[in-house]
């Protein structure tokens, strides 16, 4: 569970005053925006598959992250994209869901299978919206292969991948292929890594993907362990 309150004030300083001299809008903190909302909202019942949800929301921010250091890409492009890329999970039969990425194997045609539909899905959410009809086309070409294609298209495809495949060494990440296949933190850090670098395109999503390896490596020390207790 992720501490949105404290515990405890050590400083023993007013915490009001303390929150009275911090930003409203630092950078690095985001936000989502209305039209973005609401493409949520109609994408969400479509992601209530495998924790993708949670996977979808954290990428986003991911995604985000990446077009700061990338002016040239089309925000409008990417964000729609990376909010509506999982959705066709929902068309695949929940018990195949996690077999068709399961390591050492997999089944390919159910991830070709969830593009497709992610993309069919996406058309009609986008259409709903009244979204900007010269982006669509550029949105559902990256839905359809954000998995199953090697090769970027584009900047845009690029981000949407790589913000996809970083999420997997989030503590979220992790937290969830833990429970996808039975595995300790240590067994599923070490799957997320193989399968993430080496597999990006920015230099950015490298670097964040080595520092979020790092973290994580870090928890599994027996030094850190002690600290807990």
């Amino acid at each position: 569970m992720t501490k949105l309150q404290h515990a405890a004030n050590h400083s023993g300083l007013d915490a009001a005053a303390v929150a009275s001299g911090i930003e409203p809008d630092p950078a690095g903190v985001i936000a989502l925006d209305p039209v973005l909302a609401g493409i949520w909202e109609l994408a969400a019942p479509y992601l209530k598959v495998r924790d993708n949800d949670a996977h979808t929301l954290y990428a986003f921010g991911l995604a985000r992250a990446l077009l700061d250091a990338h002016p040239e890409a089309d925000a409008a492009v990417v964000l729609p994209a990376i909010m509506l890329h999982d959705i066709g999970w929902s068309q695949v039969p929940p018990g195949d869901v996690l077999a068709a990425i399961a390591p050492g194997g997999g089944r390919p045609e159910l991830v070709l299978l969830h593009e497709k539909e992610g993309a069919r899905l996406a058309a009609d959410i986008l259409a709903e919206c009244r979204y900007d009809h010269t982006r669509i086309p550029a949105i559902l070409d990256i839905i359809d292969g954000h998995d199953s294609r090697r090769e970027a298209l584009s900047i845009e495809d690029a981000i949407v991948k790589d913000a996809d495949k970083t999420w997997r060494l989030s503590p979220h990440g992790i937290d969830t292929v833990m429970d996808w296949f039975g595995l300790d933190r240590g067994q599923a850090l070490r799957l997320c890594s193989q399968r993430v670098h080496g597999h990006l395109f920015t230099a950015e999503a490298q670097a964040m993907a080595r520092a979020l390896s790092a973290l994580e490596s870090v928890t599994l020390w027996p030094q850190r362990q002690r600290l807990l207790g």
